[in-house]
């Protein structure tokens, strides 16, 4: 009897099966207590749902001429009795569920923001920003950017409501492009998301190397700071923090851990610094204090520069994006940990950076301290105690720390989604999930490496590797633009909306989002200073080039070949399920590709 030959569920898209069983589906209750139902002939989908299907014949075939005997021709490597409906929408996309949902909101936020870190990346880039524009440029320009990062969030938590993968933004292209052009904006889109991760991790990891040699050369004055001193401390930092994220079932609780780190250090500095202070700045220098150290004759232009230092303390808001196979209902939680960054991020950084500016006594003797960590030299000014100093610099180091697990959790996700697609060389060995430890160690190992070579680049040129940090900004904006493009090429409204779906505000965030991208990879590759030379040169275009160099060979070579995009994978969506699941009469799920 043949009850299925095309249905439609509720969302509006199209499964195409044909099952031929011989008896109708016995209706239970799934985990979230949801049914199917037969009625007519025709199987009606109600969400989350599954239901038995009996053994089917062996032999005959039905009047179309399909075989019995196999009503799931692709079979693919899952279990239906170990999905849930989380692995189900996971399987519809054509994923199977290779790890565990060990995480939490809470924890996803704490990944998150640990990664951004707003008032952390203000404390890294703070002389070079007041160099800029002075207080101004911070106070205003975290407002500004808090705006522009909350429609970035607008859009990237509706695109991640819709489609929780961990891929992120590159299986957004392949999803809503263009059949023709999905592979590329895919391809490309993994790529600029990936380079973009590498980059964020080195400069975290220098920001972090660099306080420790700083905190050692402040309790012994004699120390000269040499770029191999920071460089050995760099790789030290890489190192710890990827032992850090070899453990699955920790990462959960670690995500909790360096949030709380990084409020309570916050929380520490923002009561203490000001208390201690000797003097306080007054209002007006705090507020409208505007400084062209630039070189740049036009104060705008100086603003603009200035701008990629407060636009740091805002950036890789996709982290938690690239958590949805790990984290339970993804659709709704994931949305809540990109806006709460945001909103977190803004907070802290914001009054953060005013009690520090209050707490301000000599300019010249931060931008020229002897332990490279300006920071450091202004809380030494307000403290009047090297211990005291070094002690705040250890919840700013630890901060640091947090901060770069949170990147190496980001990126080997990154690399492990994307090797799943094919989208690197040697995809087969780093697509892979070490099961005893639950994470993907190959491909979040070969990230590691990457940020390892990359540090090497401090030691030739320190102006070359600052080039990276405005790249890391710039990929990830461009990686973001790409499946917004998509979708607004696709029409916003011919898609499946997650609970997530923000309407006109979610236009308007668009239209921001691609504004901003245009914006920032035209005026972030100006020089930062004036007149250039070799040593003062913005070389983020060099940056682009040698990328564009290896993905267009790579692409040529081998991607656009062996590239797993959305015609194949929406080809092997059918087979959900093993077929001795039938033979047992065990549940199993429908699930099935978009099609028109």
């Amino acid at each position: 009897m043949n009850i299925l030959s095309r249905c439609r569920d509720i969302d509006g898209r199209a499964f195409r099966y044909i099952y031929n069983i011989q008896v109708l589906p016995t209706i239970i209750h799934s985990q979230t207590a949801l049914t199917w139902r037969a009625k007519h002939g025709a199987l009606q989908r109600h969400p989350a749902a599954i239901f038995i299907i009996s053994q089917p014949s062996t032999a005959a075939t039905d009047a179309q001429g399909v075989m019995k005997s196999n009503p799931m021709a692709h079979v693919d490597d899952l279990d239906a009795s170990s999905l849930d409906a989380d692995a189900m929408k996971l399987a519809e996309m054509g994923y199977k569920q290779d790890l565990k949902r060990n995480y939490t909101v809470l924890s996803v936020l704490g990944v998150g923001f640990s990664l951004t870190n707003s008032w952390w990346g203000i404390s890294a880039a703070l002389i070079t920003g007041i160099n800029s524009g002075g207080t101004v440029l911070i106070i205003y320009g975290i407002i500004l950017l808090a705006l522009i990062s909350t429609c970035v969030g607008i859009s990237l938590s509706e695109l991640a409501s819709a489609y929780p993968n961990a891929g992120g933004q590159y299986f957004w292209a392949n999803e809503l492009a263009p059949r023709r052009y999905a592979n590329f904006a895919s391809y490309l889109t993994g790529w600029l998301a990936w380079a973009g991760s590498i980059f964020t991790t080195a400069s975290v990891a220098l920001g972090t190397g660099a306080a420790c040699v700083g905190c050692y050369q402040l309790a012994h004055p004699d120390f000269t700071i040499q770029p191999w001193h920071v460089f050995v401390s760099y790789q030290v930092v890489n190192i710890f923090s990827f032992f850090f994220n070899c453990y699955g079932r920790t990462l959960p609780l670690l995500g909790q851990i360096t949030l709380w780190t990084s409020l309570v250090s916050f929380f520490v500095i923002l009561i203490v610094v000001p208390a201690k202070a000797p003097t306080h700045q007054n209002a007006r220098f705090v507020f409208a204090h505007f400084v062209n150290g630039t070189g740049w004759a036009q104060n705008g232009i100086a603003f603009i520069v200035g701008l990629i230092n407060t636009n740091y303390s805002f950036a890789c808001l996709d982290c938690a994006t690239h958590l949805s196979e790990e984290i339970h209902r993804p659709e709704r939680m994931i949305p809540v940990a990109i806006l709460g960054t945001v909103a977190i991020g803004f907070v802290t950084s914001w009054t953060y950076s005013i009690a520090l500016f209050f707490s301000m006594t000599d300019i010249e003797g931060l931008t020229g301290t002897s332990t490279l960590v300006p920071i450091l030299a202004l809380f030494y000014q307000a403290l009047r105690s090297k211990a005291g100093a070094i002690v705040l610099e250890a919840l700013i180091i630890a901060t640091g720390l947090g901060c770069l697990m949170a990147c190496h959790t980001w990126q080997s996700r990154l690399c492990w989604s994307f090797a799943r697609d094919r989208g690197i060389p040697l995809s087969s060995y780093f697509s892979k999930v070490q099961p005893r430890l639950g994470v993907p160690l190959r491909a979040h190992l070969l990230s590691s490496v990457l940020v390892s070579i990359v540090g090497c680049l401090y030691l030739g040129s320190a102006t070359a590797f600052n080039s990276m940090v405005t790249a890391c900004i710039v990929l990830l904006y461009l990686s973001y633009a790409i499946p917004v493009v998509c979708l607004l090429i696709r029409g916003r409204n011919n898609i499946p909306h997650g609970p997530f779906w923000m309407g006109p505000i979610g236009l308007f965030s668009n239209i921001v989002l691609l504004l901003w991208t245009c914006f920032t990879l035209i005026m972030y590759s100006f020089p930062f200073t004036m007149p250039v030379g070799p040593g003062n040169m913005n070389y983020v275009s060099a940056v682009y080039g040698i990328l564009a160099v290896i993905v267009s060979a790579d692409w040529f070579m081998r991607g656009r070949r062996h590239y797993r995009g959305q015609v194949q994978r929406h080809g092997e969506t059918a087979g959900l399920v093993k077929g001795t699941a039938q033979e047992k009469g065990e549940a199993v799920h429908v699930g099935g590709s978009d099609v028109s």
